[in-house]
């Protein structure tokens, strides 16, 4: 008998323990609320509302700049000097490279040469133009007159049609000769690589000694300038994104960075591999932007109906997440809820809060259960 007492009070003890439980109900994720005798605090209170918010895709890629050129050389010839390597910013007619200019600086001074004795030569065939004109002009009125046989006018006639053509032939060799100096100029400054545009070099092909020539590659400069974004985007979007479509685009590189932009481009064709297609978002300049970067851009799919609340709302004990309700008494309520995404100061609420009710913004440290909570 002795042995069976401690179960006995045992069992007793449970019953108490029911009896004094059955006597009020609990509603499910609501806290049970005691005597609102604890007090009250003074805080904000705002309405559970379902808004409509942006659905929004975070599609990955790479940063590239806008303007890749390839520079070759437009003459043949050995490279005598380099004066840029692969990261280097240059400047808009910045030398990057000098090819040998002797051959270049002898076509040069043959064109000179050239253009003086067209020159002589137009200066002869004038002063002879001159000449075959009077004498055609004296004897034409000689004819008149009848003081000249008709052979000895066809003879001045003939030498003066003659010089015209002469001087007309040695104008046009002087054209050519000034058309050949001004491409013997053009190919000596031709010797002397420059830089298109303010850019970065991403790449260099040639050592001094290597033998340049047309459309071999010496060197590949970037756009310092003018990057944009190659994004990702799954093909079930094709038909959501249009150009000139604001994307926000974050480089984690440089600390989380965000860039306003826009659609450029878009690549119709999808990619049969990953079912996706690429889109080109044009980026504001900034001085921290490399190609190659890392990229995430956010790009709106359309919308939906979200429950948003401010995230100092939400309190977290333990494994439990709830917010402060207020009934019609002012009364506050822990009710235990669900919540989803961040947006920015905010966070999505996917079960516990219906829209209509009322609940504390910021609830104060020593907000309980129970108190009463005045707006």
């Amino acid at each position: 008998m002795r042995k069976n007492k401690p179960f006995l009070y045992f069992l007793i003890s449970i019953a108490v323990i029911l009896f004094m439980g059955c006597g009020e109900k609990i509603e499910p994720g609501n806290v049970k609320s005691k005597a609102s005798n604890k007090g009250s605090v003074r805080t904000v209170v705002a309405t559970a509302k379902i808004i409509r918010h942006p659905a929004i895709y975070e599609s990955v890629g790479t940063v590239s700049a806008k303007t890749v050129s390839t520079i070759s050389s437009k003459v043949m010839g050995s490279v005598e000097k380099v004066f840029v390597r692969e990261g280097d910013p240059v400047k808009t007619g910045d030398r990057l490279a000098t090819i040998d200019n002797r051959q270049a600086k002898a076509m040069l001074h043959q064109a000179k040469a050239a253009l003086g004795a067209a020159r002589r030569a137009e200066t002869s065939a004038k002063a002879g133009a001159e000449l075959a004109t009077t004498t055609y002009n004296r004897y034409r009125n000689l004819m008149k007159d009848e003081s000249a046989s008709a052979q000895e006018f066809d003879e001045i006639k003939s030498r003066y049609q003659q010089a015209q053509a002469a001087l007309a032939a040695a104008k046009e060799r002087v054209k050519e000769a000034e058309a050949a100096l001004a491409l013997a100029h053009v190919r000596a400054k031709d010797t002397v690589i420059l830089a298109p545009y303010d850019g970065i070099i991403r790449a260099k092909m040639v050592d001094v000694g290597d033998l340049a020539a047309p459309e071999k590659p010496m060197f590949s400069i970037e756009d310092k300038n003018r990057y944009v974004a190659d994004l990702v985007v799954p093909e079930q979007y094709a038909h959501l994104v249009t150009l000139n479509q604001k994307v926000t685009v974050t480089v984690p590189a440089l600390n989380n960075k965000s860039f306003p932009g826009s659609v450029q481009d878009i690549f119709p064709a999808v990619d049969t591999k990953s079912f996706s297609f690429l889109i080109k978002v044009r980026l504001p300049m900034d001085r921290g932007l490399r190609s190659g970067m890392f990229a995430r851009g956010a790009i709106q799919i359309g919308s939906s109906e979200l429950m948003l609340i401010p995230q100092t709302a939400v309190i977290h004990s333990g494994q439990l997440t709830g917010i402060y309700l207020l009934d019609n008494a002012q009364i506050a309520k822990f009710r235990l809820i669900r919540t989803g995404r961040i947006f920015g100061l905010s966070i999505e609420v996917l079960s516990g809060l219906t829209e209509g009710e009322r609940y504390v913004v910021k609830p104060p440290a020593n907000l309980t259960n129970g108190m009463k909570v005045e707006a």
